[in-house]
């Protein structure tokens, strides 16, 4: 039964519906906490919504668990579809330009599901389509893991408000939206990263100017300074897809920079341990930590599932 938060909810979310999800800052602090709020509702079995007859496309070009499936069972559970749109099915594969598959694909389905390696080929799909585009990962962001993280964070603490996050590791994709959501919620995010392996001038000029005096974001090269009383700790692999030719490199530059026992002993007690997965387990993050009380890692990748439903719901339409 509908009642007055619910309704405020779809009030403060009404304005996604049909708009593209390509970047954190693509949406609002108030449409953030909605989203959250909604996900929770989602995962509580509080709130159903139903999409039947819509239609989600995948277009993915690099290899996905969690993104694929949380998509999936999203569209799943909301009574809508997904069709597997890939290079190797499609005429993508033989050269079609993406001009052309966006507009035909818009004329078939409800969205589309980008994973690609270059944000250039997200931004174009979201020119050509007249149907919302998400970004389910590039090179140089993943907001829908993001969605899922400050999730997790919540429920862990009941609120994000000056709460601090140190992200160690390798300055990539994730590490941007994890800047541009934090600064956008109000939370401190804190990024450690090896001389040379820093985020992207551009996005932490960018994170800095959302933040506004709501929160602090800083670069370090430490990581022992990042996790200091922090409430958070979140890592990622530190050879992405497609950087496999960098492994020896990136392997000696990030020594120092895995999570273990002995590197969060300076956080807050009751910090949670973040990964995005897949894990190299005693390479960025030890297996006692991956296991330890703290770790919250299997609830962010559940919640995956219910931040990509609450998502699609309101791009769809469906509040």
């Amino acid at each position: 039964m509908e009642n007055s938060f619910t309704r405020s909810l779809s009030r403060d979310l009404a304005d996604l519906s049909g708009k593209d999800f390509i970047s954190c800052s693509d949406i609002t602090a108030s449409q953030i906490n909605s989203l959250i709020e909604l996900s929770i509702q989602f995962k509580t079995e509080e709130r159903r919504i139903d999409l039947a007859n819509r239609v989600l496309g995948l277009i993915f070009t690099k290899a996905s668990t969690r993104t694929r499936v949380s998509f999936q069972v999203a569209m799943a559970r909301l009574g809508a579809q997904t069709i597997d749109l890939s290079n190797q099915s499609t005429q993508l594969g033989r050269g079609e330009t993406i001009k052309d598959t966006a507009r035909v694909l818009s004329r078939y389905c409800d969205a589309l599901a980008i994973r690609t390696h270059e944000n250039n080929e997200l931004i174009e799909y979201a020119k050509w389509s007249s149907r919302p585009v998400i970004n389910a990962l590039t090179d140089l962001e993943h907001p829908c893991q993001a969605l899922a993280d400050f999730m997790t964070i919540k429920e862990s603490f009941g609120s994000l408000k000056g709460l601090t996050l140190a992200y160690v590791g390798d300055g990539n994709n994730v590490a941007n939206s994890l800047m541009l959501m934090g600064a956008i919620v109000g939370v401190n995010v804190r990024v450690a990263c090896p001389k040379g392996f820093e985020p992207l001038p551009s996005i932490i000029e960018e994170a800095i100017n959302l933040s506004g005096s709501k929160s602090k974001i800083e670069i370090v090269n430490d990581p022992y300074i990042a996790v200091k009383n922090c409430n958070a700790i979140y890592t990622d692999v530190w050879v992405s897809m497609g950087q496999e030719s960098q492994r020896k490199q990136k392997l000696e530059a990030f020594k120092g920079f895995s999570l273990d026992m002995d590197l969060i002993k300076g956080a807050d007690n009751e910090a949670i341990i973040l990964h995005c997965l897949p894990a190299h387990r005693g390479e960025e993050i030890s297996d006692e930590l991956m296991e330890s009380k703290n770790s919250r890692i299997f609830d962010q990748a559940e919640n995956r599932l219910h931040t990509q439903q609450a998502l699609l719901a309101a791009l769809l339409g469906g509040l």
